[in-house]
């Protein structure tokens, strides 16, 4: 798990040159985790969901789901989170103020992420209706895990952290500036005319 947490930061702080961006997204992906990990100790170390998922519970998680949702749902909530922030970063990178970046790239991907949350509850559900306790335990978990990551993490804590942090989420220290620059997309239009602007400037004009 450590190994995990640490190689994202360092993915992210190259990916998007700041220190407050990985502390987020690490923050926020272990709160997806744990709130995966309440709804399997509410659900299936007590008696009230036994008559609806049809089962016996014996009060006990088996052992190796934790490790295995940990790494699961770390990787699908990486995978919404680098989508949204790219979206910001590239508004911010065209001049926009964060604050009106965050409120538009929210509502870009807000339909996408919807569809693709709905999709994959929809599907960890059905492994909620097998006999199985382990695979009924894994199926009920992911589930949760994604609801609630696309409803509350990503809709509401992301953009409502971000929006407190203002320009300091893309804070950088200076003695971090040798960082490589590992950009997620091409660059855009409005990136692409600023750097070629120099160029053009300092050309000569025809005679």
């Amino acid at each position: 798990m450590a190994f995990v947490l640490v190689l994202a930061f360092v993915l992210l702080l190259a990916a998007f040159r700041s220190v407050t961006i990985p502390l987020i997204t690490v923050a926020l992906n272990l709160l997806s985790v744990a709130a995966a990990y309440g709804v399997l100790v509410l659900v299936f170390q007590h008696t009230w969901a036994q008559p609806i998922l049809h089962f016996r519970a014996n009060a006990t998680i088996t052992s190796w789901l934790p490790l295995f949702l940990f790494v699961i749902l770390f990787g699908l909530s990486m995978d919404y989170h680098v989508f949204i922030l790219s979206r910001v970063q590239e508004a911010v990178s065209g001049g926009e103020p964060t604050r009106q970046a965050i409120r538009r790239s929210i509502s870009r991907t807000a339909g996408v992420i919807t569809a693709a949350a709905l999709v994959m509850v929809c599907v960890f559900a059905l492994f909620g209706t097998v006999s199985s306790l382990d695979i009924k335990q894994a199926g009920v978990g992911l589930a949760a895990a994604v609801l609630i990551d696309a409803t509350v993490i990503r809709s509401v804590l992301l953009p409502a952290t971000m929006t407190m942090l203002g320009q300091r989420n893309w804070y950088l220290p200076r003695r971090l500036t040798w960082l490589p620059r590992l950009g997620l997309e091409a660059p855009t239009a409005h990136a692409q005319v600023a750097a070629a602007r120099p160029a053009l400037t300092a050309a000569p004009k025809p005679r």
